[in-house]
């Protein structure tokens, strides 16, 4: 049998084997549901059930919902949709991906990578607490449920809690929450007086810290192959607890008036502005916008794959659960006043006081405490953990796209994991102090939140929509999913996302006011200025990155920044922008007047010649 010879390759088809191949090496999700559930995993987290039911609650109810929705519309889903699409375009991780896009912002990627590791190490630590808590639900009687333990009395209580102590048990005589309170303070933490005073490492909590740097090493370390497959129960079964403890809460007596104080409106509290900035801060904060994970998943979805219904889909859930979430914990917050004949007031809890205080109390008070105690800590240990091994995946798949040649060796990503694992957990020894609280929340309030996420969020926008053209972006996207998608994205991304985000940070720096831990302990100015120094280490990689670039670039200045600016070659769709006079930024009023299409994907000829 005659072999013909075959024609030489064209270089857009040498050009499209290379980037099979690459491709191939990265890897793709098996199943749709493996992506929906993975990203289900990474925005979905405890912060959806101790953050936003007390926001609803302190900020007027149901009249929450009008802001929060409006900064759902205007700021999650558009940005949410953007890095999604993002890494479905370029099939690259948080940091190449600009580099592909407009390698002037490559910087972002490396401040919005760092704070991921900086979140990776810190937001463990509640995971750590929950396995705790966990753990000392396997017992006779919660151990939080009675005052008769070593760690209720003592000489190390403060005299002003000494006070208010009868001599019989050593309880508030007016806040029967005091055993509880003990635990928390004096059995888990053992806290000091302040960030001044970090202590010894309490080994009990170092372990569990431990255990939990296991698991996620373990759910991570086949890539997105082990990463997809947990999700199918990491993202899952915390929603059958929900369920559980919803139903649970609903038949408690007083249910129904703590679902009152839950979404009672309130229409006053409109005029508040600090409601609309708790209600753009919640969006932020429960998304996992501004940080690359959403990119970094989107990167593995197939070219075609529909991101733009997903990520509707997946911005509903997300809010859908944090509503249900609310009945769950109001449902149980009013059987406690009930049983106390105490105010809402008086238990309302956000953040770890809820989860590890108010709630272990009013559960205590049920029978079979036990078993209710340990589905709340279930649930949320698998919300955590999720969300902190999809985290450290993105993190991951950031530095492996860096270097791919070198990483995709065999059991070269699975050491770097594990000293990336390593070296975090003995950071994270830190946080589980005597003094570890206190900078867990430094690290919370300068950090990886607020300011810092509105900062990269405008940036996000300005470069897509203003540098690389958001009319441009929106032809890619409808490239991929075949149809173009709201016009309402295109003028958010545009204008109404960086402006929200701007006056929502201006607004955040005139109400700026010195962090307090518990309402009582002033954090020095001495920790302050570190937090405010680690928060501009990461934003720092932005301009430095530019000025870099500039400086080792050709050309004149406006060439070099108009060179900069322009996308790589190798992209599905390459727009060739002019290069010879002023810079023309391809927004929705600069269209194809000087852009050439030129299709890199495969074509049907191309697919045959490979």
């Amino acid at each position: 049998e005659t072999t013909l010879p075959q024609p030489p390759l064209s270089p857009l088809t040498a050009n499209g084997q290379a980037k099979l191949k690459e491709l191939e090496a990265r890897g793709n999700w098996e199943s749709k549901a493996e992506y929906i559930l993975t990203v289900m995993g990474a925005i979905i987290g405890p912060g959806n059930v101790w953050r936003f039911p007390y926001l609803c609650y302190k900020n007027g109810g149901g009249v929450f919902f009008i802001p929060y929705v409006l900064f759902l519309v205007t700021c999650g889903i558009p940005l949410f949709f953007l890095e999604t699409s993002l890494g479905q375009y370029t099939s690259q991780g948080g940091i190449t991906c600009w580099r592909k896009i407009c390698p002037l912002f490559e910087g972002m990627g490396y401040a919005c990578n760092l704070v991921i590791s900086f979140s990776a190490t810190s937001y463990i630590v509640i995971l750590a607490w929950a396995f705790f808590y966990l753990f000392s639900s396997f017992s006779a009687e919660l151990p939080w449920a009675s005052c008769g333990n070593w760690w209720n009395t003592g000489k190390r209580l403060k005299d002003s809690i000494m006070d208010t102590l009868t001599d019989s048990c050593g309880c508030f005589a007016q806040n029967t929450t005091l055993p509880v309170m003990e635990f928390w303070e004096r059995r888990v933490l053992n806290i000091s007086g302040g960030i001044e005073e970090m202590g010894n490492i309490r080994w009990e909590l170092a372990l569990c810290l431990l255990l939990t740097w296991v698991i996620c090493y373990f759910c991570v370390w086949k890539g997105i192959k082990s990463t997809g497959k947990a999700a199918y129960f990491t993202a899952t079964f915390p929603y059958a607890m929900l369920l559980v403890l919803l139903v649970r809460g609903v038949t408690l007596p007083g249910a129904i008036d703590g679902i009152i104080f839950y979404i009672y409106p309130d229409i006053s509290r409109l005029t508040d502005p600090q409601v609309w900035m708790d209600a753009g801060t919640q969006i932020f904060f429960s998304y996992a916008i501004s940080l690359g994970f959403l990119t970094s998943l989107g990167s593995y979805s197939s070219y075609n794959n529909d991101c733009y219904k997903d990520c509707f889909y997946l911005c509903l859930l997300n809010s859908g659960t944090s509503i249900v979430s609310g009945f769950a914990i109001f449902s149980v917050l009013g059987f406690m006043t009930y049983e106390q004949g105490v105010s809402i007031e008086e238990v309302a809890e956000s953040g770890p006081g809820l989860a590890f205080i108010v709630y272990p109390r009013a559960v205590a008070m049920m029978p079979m405490s036990q078993i209710w105690s340990a589905c709340f800590f279930i649930m949320i240990i698998l919300l955590g953990l999720d969300s902190q091994f999809v985290g450290l995946e993105c993190l991951m798949t950031s530095v492996v796209d860096l270097f791919p040649t070198y990483l995709r060796r065999e059991f070269r990503r699975e050491l770097l994991l594990l000293a990336i694992c390593t070296i975090c957990f003995i950071l994270g020894l830190a946080l589980v102090t005597e003094g570890g609280m206190y900078l867990l929340q430094l690290l919370d309030h300068h950090v990886c939140s607020g300011t810092t996420l509105l900062l990269l969020a405008i940036c996000q926008s300005v470069c897509i929509a203003w540098v690389y053209g958001a009319e441009r972006f929106y032809g890619n996207i409808s490239d991929m999913i075949g149809y173009r998608p709201l016009p309402l994205m295109k003028y958010c991304w545009l204008y109404i996302t960086p402006t929200v985000c701007t006056a929502t940070f201006i607004f955040s720096i005139v109400k700026y006011s010195p962090l307090k831990f518990s309402n009582t302990y002033v954090y020095p100015v001495w920790a302050n200025i570190i937090g405010w120094f680690i928060a501009t280490i990461s934003l720092s990689f932005i301009p430095l990155w530019m000025v870099y670039k500039m400086a080792n670039s050709n050309g004149t200045l406006r060439q070099r920044f108009s060179v900069l600016c322009r996308p790589v070659d190798d992209l599905p769709v390459n727009h060739t922008c002019r290069t010879d006079g002023p810079l023309h930024l391809a927004t929705s009023d600069v269209v194809s007047s000087n852009m050439e299409l030129k299709p890199l994907s495969f074509t049907a000829g191309d697919k045959d010649a490979l």
